[in-house]
């Protein structure tokens, strides 16, 4: 039987490849992509911040929504010369390399250069609960049909805090008006320690109602906040891997707000990330040295040897034996777990290994990383910043990829390792722990194993899953073979597509039984 189809609004702060600073981006530009060949009916809405208007192309106006209909009775703290313009503009173009159209929402508050979040110092815009309320109240309009796009949709697909009002908004919506029903509403969780929380003066000058300040709803120890609006109201919340959506609800990663979700776990549920087959393909990849596949593995040897140029670093150890060579590619924060390889890199060192990292993130670890550089050359390499290219040229030439997460809700970086016979080493938790299987002793004889899991947070596990990599890599036999089983897996979007399909058929069906 066919799949319902389905007027899908899917809201994000982030589009790969029109902006992006992490994995929201990524799925951003993946999902819908993967939902429209499902023969979906899917738009895509998002700020339309200067340098992705800058990226898209064939921009084209289609709509302009009046601020005050759209939930805006005052000008929400705006400064004299936003208000001064009552209406924001709907710009269309598509998403690069599908069908998939795009909506980005035009307005003041959006222009201005830097990134999404922060301004080209770092620092956080003052006004973020503005920008990403307007965001939410532009979303209500157009799921509701009340532009001139004539269109409305069934679900809304609200993606972490910047949407997380959404729900809450047709909510009200459907009470206020005494409407017969509203869409659906899903709220996907990619990180719940991104929770915009702001002060009850800001909520008062978002125009909010007050029936949402309690702390049933919106407030949130005096405060409120955003994703609060996604996890109360929406009909369905998910996290981005099945373990994720089991460790929200504990105290250690649920950040105030697990006893909410674990009030909600009959409607919370888990659906692992996929990736985009033919961006991360290395059969056909024209950012790596040499294509290579399963059946031609040796081919890879030569994006190694790419890599090391890449960084000067020696192509064999001082006997003429082959180097076991580790990449990072990741935020360099204590989340990714950088902390733990700096608190054991002495000892790391001391194999004859040698790691490239690729990122940017906080300025002690940088620090850090780049004075242990500097004592080891030829063993440790840092790019800070963020290079698509070289991200993945790390990819196909290292031979193991660290990803030592605290935590990490579902993850990418191992399923593009997977793909590209680049063993991960990962921690046990969120979606490395729903994605790869451990080389030990048992799994390596029963022909599972895919990668190498270390379980507590500490440095000493940490060094102890890069020894038994450097181990097992002198078995050049076996690594083969967890190289090859790794690109085997199938971590395609369009088979997460059918299973956030379903989602949607659930939220609907949870709408009606409210209604």
């Amino acid at each position: 039987m066919a799949a319902p189809k389905y007027k899908i609004l899917f809201v994000s702060s982030e589009l790969y490849p029109l902006v992006k600073t992490g994995g929201l981006g990524d799925v951003s530009g993946s999902l819908p992509k993967a939902l429209k060949s499902l023969h979906q009916d899917i738009r895509v809405l998002i700020p339309a911040y200067p340098s992705a208007v800058e990226k898209a192309a064939s921009v084209k106006t289609v709509a302009t929504i009046n601020l005050p209909k759209a939930g805006f009775p005052g000008n929400m703290g705006f400064s004299s010369d936003i208000a001064q313009t009552p209406y924001a503009t709907i710009l269309e173009t598509k998403l690069p390399g599908s069908h998939v159209k795009v909506w980005m929402v035009e307005f003041s508050i959006y222009n201005r250069s830097g990134g999404p979040y922060q301004d080209d110092q770092g620092n956080e815009w003052i006004d973020n609960e503005k920008r990403f309320a307007l965001l939410n109240y532009i979303a209500v309009e157009i799921a509701m049909g009340y532009t001139s796009l004539n269109w409305h949709a069934d679900i809304v697909h609200c993606n972490d805090w910047q949407t997380g009002l959404i729900a809450a908004l047709l909510f009200e919506e459907k009470k206020q008006n005494n409407l017969l029903t509203r869409p659906a509403t899903i709220f996907t969780i990619h990180n719940m320690a991104h929770m915009g929380i702001y002060s009850k003066g800001q909520f008062q000058a978002l125009q909010l109602s007050p029936s949402l300040w309690n702390h049933h709803e919106l407030e949130f120890h005096d405060d409120f906040s955003f994703i609060k609006g996604g996890l109360v109201f929406s009909d369905r919340v998910n996290a981005v891997s099945p373990t994720y959506a089991e460790e929200i609800q504990t105290e250690e990663f649920g950040y105030g707000m697990a006893g909410l979700l674990r009030h909600r776990s009959k409607r919370l549920s888990g659906i692992i990330n996929g990736i985009d087959m033919k961006e991360w393909d290395p059969v056909n990849d024209p950012m790596i040295e040499q294509n290579y596949s399963p059946k031609n593995i040796t081919d890879k040897y030569a994006n190694k040897i790419a890599l090391q140029n890449h960084f000067k670093l020696p192509l064999t150890r001082s006997d003429g034996k082959e180097i076991l060579l580790l990449g990072l590619v990741a935020r360099l924060v204590y989340q990714k777990g950088v902390d733990l390889l700096l608190e054991q890199m002495e000892a790391i060192l001391e194999l004859p290994v040698q790691i490239v990292i690729l990122g940017s993130g906080d300025l002690e670890l940088e620090s850090r990383l780049k004075q242990w550089s500097l004592k080891h050359p030829e063993q440790l390499q840092i790019q800070i910043g963020y290079d698509e290219k070289l991200s993945h040229i790390i990819e196909a030439g290292a031979d193991a990829f660290l990803m030592p997460s605290l935590f990490e809700p579902c993850g990418l970086n191992q399923l593009y390792s997977l793909r590209y016979g680049t063993i991960p080493i990962v921690r046990d938790t969120g979606g490395l722990a729903d994605t790869v299987v451990n080389s030990s002793k048992r799994n390596i004889r029963n022909r599972t194993a895919t990668g190498i899991i270390f379980h507590e947070a500490n440095h000493i596990t940490l060094f102890d899953a890069i020894h038994h990599t450097y181990e097992l890599f002198q078995d050049k036999k076996t690594w083969k073979e967890i190289m090859l089983r790794g690109m085997k897996q199938e971590f395609s979007w369009r088979e997460s597509a059918k299973q956030y399909l379903h989602l949607y058929e659930q939220a609907i069906e949870d709408r009606d039984d409210e209604d």
